[in-house]
């Protein structure tokens, strides 16, 4: 596969995959919402079913309230007129008032009058509703609503039904009425229809839109992801070079130091060998020779240890030998040492880390120091490595006198190559200072190449 057909595949199939995923959460969020809608719909219907029940029984309390209060009439006339008055009020098509003993046996029902002077406390719908229990329980908590199946006139059709009653405290009796709910169901299943009707065209609009914005985003995908190629070859150059320019100033310091120190120094020794020769040609005094020959013999032995300072700058031993701990103990006692500033180290990693980023971890503690000892001031120094998650985190901070330009920040030729080593190895480097507040640098190292 080609690279272009890669970076249209890489731009069509995320899209692809985000447009169905989003679709999929617009079409079920859609939904999701007109269930709400229809919730909360469905409530104020039954709510407004309840308030017209409670009206409904408030109304016929106001007609039998005079006979209730009457001191002149008997208990069984006043009884028998309410009995009357109850079975022949109604409302509506299919509204009628029922009243119960507290015991269960029925009083009044106008639509099924073989029910009166039954007990009916066990009666149960076929949900299985103990519905008389329930009405009655809700009459002597002070009146309230109880939902229950029960046959709709004139069919006789079971429906689901709500029902509304109070306690007539005087003769110990539970009277109300009810309503059925099928025309809220009726309501709600239009509702319903309608808004499954404005998600589906909803649906198709957002389909077709989908489509043109696929087909416009692969365009635009296609450009930028040519554009990005582009800067990533681009980025990748400056890597390239930078490394390169690391590589050649290293190389540069290395050849410095080979024809300022070693070469000196062997050009020296020669010269004192020639030296030796010809005075012992001469035939001058042994002691003379012997003394240039030790001359040389000093030179030489400047020349190993010029030889192997150069050798631990390259590539400390002691990493290979002790690993990257004792490695960077060394160069902190050496600092401290030399300076006499406290450093207090902290070493905290459990895994094998690999070469680059050992040599990477010590020249950012040998860089830190440096600058530290140049320019810091410092009295105190805290040097940490640790691990974290699949990282080598590395953190100094000093006390001294810090700085606070941009320019002073990022400018330096050590904090220059600082960045660019994380840089290679896919790290992150961050460095913080205020003035009188002193310095931190902080670095993250991915222990897996990062690609």
């Amino acid at each position: 596969m080609g690279l272009k057909s890669k970076i249209i595949l890489l731009a069509i199939a995320p899209l692809i995959v985000a447009t169905t995923i989003i679709t999929y959460l617009g079409l079920q969020s859609a939904r999701d919402l007109a269930s709400q809608e229809l919730s909360i719909y469905e409530f104020n219907l039954v709510n407004a079913k309840k308030q017209a029940l409670k009206n409904h029984v408030n109304i016929a309390m106001s007609a039998i309230l005079p006979i209730l209060e009457s001191s002149v009439l008997t208990e069984q006339e006043a009884k028998s007129q309410v009995k009357e008055i109850l079975a022949n009020l109604s409302y509506e098509d299919d509204g009628y008032f029922f009243a119960y003993e507290m015991t269960g046996v029925n009083l009044v029902h106008p639509t099924q009058p073989d029910f009166v002077g039954k007990n009916l406390w066990e009666f149960q719908d076929r949900s299985g509703n103990y519905l008389i229990q329930g009405l009655i329980s809700a009459a002597q908590a002070g009146g309230g609503y109880h939902r229950y199946i029960w046959e709709k006139p004139p069919l006789m059709i079971q429906e689901d039904k709500i029902g509304y009653v109070v306690a007539i405290d005087r003769w110990n009796w539970m009277m109300g009425t009810g309503l059925y709910l099928d025309d809220v169901y009726a309501e709600l299943a239009k509702t319903q229809a309608i808004m499954n009707d404005n998600i589906q065209r909803s649906f198709i609009s957002v389909i077709i839109v989908v489509v043109i914005t696929v087909i416009l985003v692969i365009l635009l995908g296609l450009a930028i992801n040519l554009h990005e190629h582009k800067l990533a070859d681009s980025r990748l150059k400056e890597v390239a070079q930078r490394f390169m320019r690391l590589q050649v100033n290293e190389r540069r310091g290395f050849s410095r130091e080979l024809h300022d120190g070693i070469n000196q120094l062997l050009v020296s020794c020669k010269f004192r060998i020639e030296l030796a020769g010809n005075k012992l040609k001469r035939e001058h005094d042994k002691d003379i020779v012997q003394q240039e020959l030790a001359k040389a013999g000093d030179v030489i032995g400047q020349t190993i240890n010029e030889v192997r300072q150069i050798s631990h700058n390259l590539r400390p031993t002691l990493l290979d030998d002790l690993g990257l701990d004792t490695a960077l103990k060394a160069l902190i006692d050496q600092f401290t040492e030399r300076t006499g500033i406290d450093v207090v180290y902290h070493f905290q990693v459990s895994t094998r880390i690999p070469d680059e980023i050992e040599i990477t971890l010590y020249r950012l503690t040998q860089e830190s120091l440096t600058n530290i000892e140049k320019h810091a001031h410092a009295n105190l120094i805290e040097l940490q490595v640790w691990q974290s998650d699949r990282h080598i985190v590395f953190e100094c901070l000093d006390d001294g006198r810090g700085f606070s330009h941009k320019g002073e920040l990022s400018s330096g030729i050590g904090l220059i190559n600082m960045r660019e080593r994380l840089e290679l190895i896919g790290g992150d480097f961050m460095l913080e200072s205020q003035r009188g507040k002193g310095t931190k640098v902080h670095a993250s190292l991915p222990l897996e190449k990062q690609f």
